[in-house]
């Protein structure tokens, strides 16, 4: 069976071993109500949430990644189905009342260790914003809020990718064979921002950000659903709720943080404006203003004529198996922990190129299992994605639950004989997303509820963002990267201009992200919205970007991450900035430092949720911070290193 669970041979599996969760959840409800309040509670809390967990985290991967589409139907009905349930528990009152008890109880509380004391609450808070303190009225409509708000996010997220259709005629004839025709109509489905056509990516700008009544009907639904829930369970907004546990805290905080990153940035994020402008007009001359089509597409033509660094160059020296080895070594000079290929039963893996890696450190042993499913096959989503399968937590019989998680990127598949050759790009996301599975690994705590990644949203980016800092570190490059012919190791300069080519524009790339975070911010804050949600993306693109609104566009209808990460869009910046504090401080001088990788794993990655977000951090640095420690860190990074201007002058 999938992942080694026997009910999951075939798609009918899945009825079953969700009827068994579900069944396993009822009796472990009857437990916690009739437990006396004390540690056990928290237990029997985390066992609930890892009986449904088991079954739904699995199903939220196969429903997205299996090629057959029987199971990924079947993976679908199981999360929603699941998903009612743990709405329904988060709204049962004596199963809240259970642990109100535990909580009320200053004894016990005072006897219990941190991190069970930290569960307790973190269940506590699932409950009440789920509304269970409300009259029964109440607590319905913030169920049919919650349900609905699903659907919405659903749909929205459907709409996110649809491509919109115009007739052929009325685009120019000489740039219609850049589109998919289908009768007299031709397809635009994305940006087309590398196409070095201005027109072309005008066209496909305009045509693929038009508004739609339909989205933008869904978006403002649900982002006044979204306000109402919140307003139900007592928070002024939603962006409030969402902040709660966050490293941010609140929305202040992360207004404060955007606006000073903003300022900070206004005279950089102008120059890049400028050179790409300049650039535009050389190119161009009939045409030298700058519009939003023209950012992404000018700022890689500056950074491939500055620094030439034409991927084709690069891959030889990036074979997939190079790569995996150059992390093996770092994860075991900084950790002592070493990866190993295992070979899978039958009906273990949805895709026969999947690879199984055990993960072994060298006193502890096993520490989980790592599923790579890389390379890019039909209907498999193209992003690259890290999930949990099982969390890690200690059972009942002392033994521990081993975390299964699954990496999933979308790398070409290679030509017969050859190695499969990763872009640097490609090879950065490599390194990001075994950050998270690391944390994973590593986050090893006593409550599932708190495993790994199962923390604040603005935290869960640090350690994937701290590798692309090891990745671009020739230390540490110089340890893995070979060309696959020769054996020739990949030149200093090479990587040096690589790196220096990322700060090219980075400034306006920085102030981009600041845009979309503080949108996100002002859709989730206070309600009703003074204007419509396109007049509101008009003005903060034009007071917080800087390159003009294009009339009759809808960008934000396209801006997929309002689903996950409503109110939480900052979370990027923010952990870059943690990321980035915490290589200078603690692992530019030596990459390799082992007494470092243990304070990294002691400090950072151990508690998983299971302790303050911000402490963590603290523990890690030692010092506190403060919002302009974060904003100091994120501009440092956009110097240009003197050492490689001079190198490559």
């Amino acid at each position: 069976g999938l992942f080694g669970v026997p009910e999951l041979s075939c798609p009918e599996g899945f009825q079953e071993a969700q009827d068994k969760a579900l069944q396993e959840s009822e009796q472990l409800v009857q437990k916690a109500c009739s437990t006396p309040p004390g540690p056990e509670t928290v237990m029997i809390f985390d066992q609930l949430s890892d009986s449904l967990c088991r079954v739904a985290d699995l199903a939220d991967f196969v429903k997205v990644a299996h090629p057959d589409f029987a199971f990924r139907e079947a993976a679908e009905e199981t999360c929603r189905n699941i998903g009612t349930v743990v709405e329904k528990l988060n709204t049962d009152v004596e199963l809240c009342q259970s642990l109100r008890r535990l909580l009320a109880d200053e004894t016990v509380m005072s006897s219990l260790d941190p991190e069970t004391r930290r569960v307790a609450e973190l269940f506590m808070f699932d409950f009440e914003i789920s509304g269970i303190h409300l009259d029964e009225e109440k607590r319905k409509k913030a169920v049919d809020l919650n349900v609905r708000i699903l659907d919405l996010c659903n749909e929205f997220l459907i709409g996110t990718h649809i491509p919109n259709k115009i007739d052929k005629h009325v685009l120019p004839e000489h740039i219609r064979y850049n589109f998919t025709a289908e009768g007299n109509y031709l397809r635009i489905a994305g940006l087309h921002a590398d196409c070095p056509d201005d027109l072309v990516r005008e066209a496909a700008y305009k045509i693929f950000l038009h508004s739609n009544t339909q989205q933008l009907a869904r978006l403002e639904e649900l982002l006044v659903s979204r306000n109402s829930l919140a307003q139900l369970v007592g928070y002024d907004t939603f962006a409030h709720r969402a902040l709660q546990g966050t490293m941010a805290k609140n929305p202040e905080t992360v207004r404060q943080f955007l606006e000073k990153l903003s300022e900070q940035l206004y005279k950089r994020t102008q120059k890049d404006f400028e050179m790409m402008a300049e650039m535009k007009m050389k190119l161009n001359p009939h045409n030298s203003m700058l519009m939003p089509w023209d950012h992404p597409y000018y700022s890689g033509v500056l950074r491939a004529e500055r620094y030439n660094i034409d991927p084709g160059l690069y891959c030889p020296f990036f074979s997939l198996g190079a790569c995996m080895e150059g992390l093996n070594s770092l994860f075991s000079q900084l950790l002592g922990i070493s990866l190993y290929a295992e070979q899978t039963k039958r009906g273990e893996i949805w895709s026969e190129d999947v690879r199984k890696l055990a993960v072994v450190h060298e006193t502890e042993g096993l520490l989980g299992y790592i599923y790579c499913d890389f390379f890019q096959r039909p209907d498999k989503p193209h992003q690259d994605c890290h999930f949990t399968v099982r969390g890690g937590r200690l059972k009942e019989n002392g033994e521990y639950q081993l975390p299964v998680v699954v990496l999933m990127l979308s790398l070409p598949n290679s030509a017969r004989g050859a190695p499969t050759l990763l872009s640097p790009g490609m090879m950065e996301n490599l390194f990001h997303e075994m950050g998270h599975a690391m944390h994973s690994m590593l986050g090893r705590t006593r409550y599932q509820h708190v495993t790994g990644t199962r923390c604040a949203t603005d935290f869960a980016e640090v350690p994937s963002i701290l590798m692309e800092y090891f990745a671009n570190d020739y230390r540490v490059v110089n340890q893995f990267a070979r060309h696959y012919k020769t054996g020739q190791a990949l030149p200093k300069n090479m990587v040096s201009r690589l790196c220096e080519s990322k700060k090219v524009c980075a400034a306006a790339d920085m102030q981009l992200q600041v845009f979309y975070a503080v949108l996100d911010q002002i859709y989730h804050g206070k309600h009703p919205l003074k204007k419509s949600t396109t007049e509101i993306l008009k003005e903060t693109q034009e007071k917080v970007y800087g390159l003009p609104y294009v009339p009759n566009t809808a960008w934000q209808l396209r801006f997929s991450h309002l689903v996950g990460y409503g109110a939480k869009y900052y979370s990027y910046l923010m952990s870059r900035a943690v990321a980035s504090m915490v290589w200078k401080q603690c692992f530019a001088q030596n990459p390799f430092d082992r007494a470092m990788g243990e304070r990294y794993r002691r400090e950072m990655l151990a508690h998983g949720g299971g302790k303050e977000p911000m402490l963590m951090v603290q523990g890690m640095l030692q010092k506190s911070l403060s919002v302009e420690d974060f904003v100091d860190a994120l501009v440092s990074d956009l110097d240009q290193d003197f050492e490689t201007f001079i190198m490559d002058s």
